[in-house]
């Protein structure tokens, strides 16, 4: 039985999206507003979640199922050492956003070039072997794990996030994987909710 990536790949969506979004606003001087920090406080935070979780989770996972193979071993250590390489570049905009820095646009294109690698490379090989090594049980362990962190607040972000500005078939295909009362809450109060934050909006 296949393991189901769509809130993955979803996920690796909204974070390009968001950066994208970063980029746009250090171009035309509006980065520094209210909502470009709201929003770039909820970028940091949703992947320091996802980082995390993989870290303490879903490579170890993995990698007991991939003892004595290493090559898969050394792609393990390679996630790992990417995620490294994110945080300083993730400090570096954040100062520069606290700061006001002219270098704002360099750092975040080059945040941009560091996180594309980085979820190319997961997508094209970390995810495949997770899909070949894992089981439906354990993917969902590590999927509880990042619910257990977000708790119910924490969704109440998260969905409506995931899907902001997606296209009507990746919004349908991930909202195909969240049980009912999610949909339900998302649609009666999360939306609306994610909508009065207004993040990103300039």
């Amino acid at each position: 039985m296949s393991i189901d990536l769509t809130v993955m790949y979803a996920a690796h969506d909204a974070f390009r999206r968001d950066l994208e979004r970063l980029g746009k606003a250090a171009a035309d001087g509006t980065a520094f507003s209210a909502p470009v920090r709201a929003g770039w406080e909820n970028f940091r935070k949703q992947l320091h979640i996802h980082h995390t979780a993989e870290d303490s989770d879903l490579w170890p996972r993995v990698q007991r199922k991939v003892e004595g193979r290493p090559e898969d071993l050394a792609l393990l250590a390679e996630m790992e050492a990417e995620h490294g390489r994110l945080d300083p570049q993730l400090a570096a905009v954040d100062t520069a956003l606290t700061d006001r820095l002219d270098e704002l646009p360099e750092l975040v294109r080059a945040l941009t070039i560091t996180l594309d690698d980085h979820l190319a490379h997961e997508e094209r090989s970390a995810l495949p072997l997770v899909q070949e090594v894992l089981t439906p049980a354990d993917w969902g362990a590590f999927t509880g794990r990042i619910r257990e962190t977000q708790g119910l607040r924490g969704a109440a972000l998260f969905v409506p996030w995931i899907v902001d500005g997606a296209p009507p078939a990746d919004r349908a295909a991930f909202f195909g994987t969240m049980p009912p009362p999610v949909r339900v809450l998302n649609r009666l109060f999360w939306e609306a909710g994610y909508r009065r934050r207004g993040l990103w909006q300039t």
